[in-house]
């Protein structure tokens, strides 16, 4: 497990927008975020699941969170310009971008992997996760320190049979970080890195494994000191790695 120990005021006066934040490893973060001082845009498909973190976070007495429902699937450039301008004039930047959503897609050879399928995943792993970050980057660089964070996995470093899309948007994850690692690195107060969150006790973990006992694997809470890491000022100046959560 990353070793790494947060004071309790880590992030504050920080705001950071976690997408896929009704769910899993998403929600974890967002609660975990919120507890260290965060204001938290919790950005997501389903109100009801984003609702109830919404309470979790104020029944924790953390700061009042904004909710942002959100189809990455179908969302067209004008409303990732008003998602942007909404956030502009709500809190005027962004301190951290943390992006989680994804589709794991149908886990079959390549020869049975439906082209609708693939571009399902890929809409939502890479083009979402492209114009997300095209749109909010002013915001970040407004941002005295700001962190963007990509959520890997081992199938985006190594590729293995019936990982399909899921495997290729991975890698598309990872290039994406490096070329905007590489085009802020020295000329702006934003950083870029990726996590690969490791076998975690997740809906996502159980559709990929559906045999697998999930007590054997870490609750999403337990992976959290890699995410407060890269969003707080101890990672200022770390740009551009790969890490892992365990």
């Amino acid at each position: 497990m990353f070793q790494y120990s947060a004071r309790p005021d880590l992030l504050k006066d920080r705001v950071i927008l976690v997408t896929g934040a009704g769910r899993g490893i998403g929600a974890a973060a967002a609660r975990t975020f919120a507890a260290h001082g965060a204001t938290v845009i919790l950005l997501g498909k389903t109100i009801e699941h984003l609702e109830e973190v919404y309470d979790q976070i104020e029944a924790a007495g953390g700061p009042q969170p904004a909710i942002f429902p959100f189809n990455l699937e179908t969302a067209q450039q004008h409303q990732y310009d008003d998602l942007a301008a909404t956030i502009e004039r709500e809190f005027g930047h962004l301190d951290g971008l943390l992006h989680n959503a994804a589709l794991l897609g149908p886990r079959t050879p390549i020869e049975q992997f439906s082209g609708d399928n693939f571009m399902r995943v890929m809409q939502v792993n890479v083009n979402a996760v492209f114009m997300l970050t095209s749109v909010l980057l002013p915001l970040l660089k407004l941002s005295s320190d700001a962190s963007v964070v990509f959520t890997s996995s081992s199938v985006g470093r190594k590729g293995r049979a019936y990982w399909g899309a899921y495997a290729v948007s991975k890698f598309a994850t990872e290039g994406i970080m490096q070329v905007l690692a590489d085009e802020v690195d020295g000329i702006s107060s934003v950083r870029a890195n990726s996590v690969n969150p490791g076998a975690t006790r997740t809906s996502m973990r159980a559709q990929a494994y559906p045999g697998e006992n999930p007590q054997q694997n870490p609750a999403p809470e337990e992976i959290m000191p890699v995410y407060l890491y890269l969003m707080g000022p101890d990672s200022t100046g770390v740009n551009g790695q790969a890490f892992d959560a365990q």
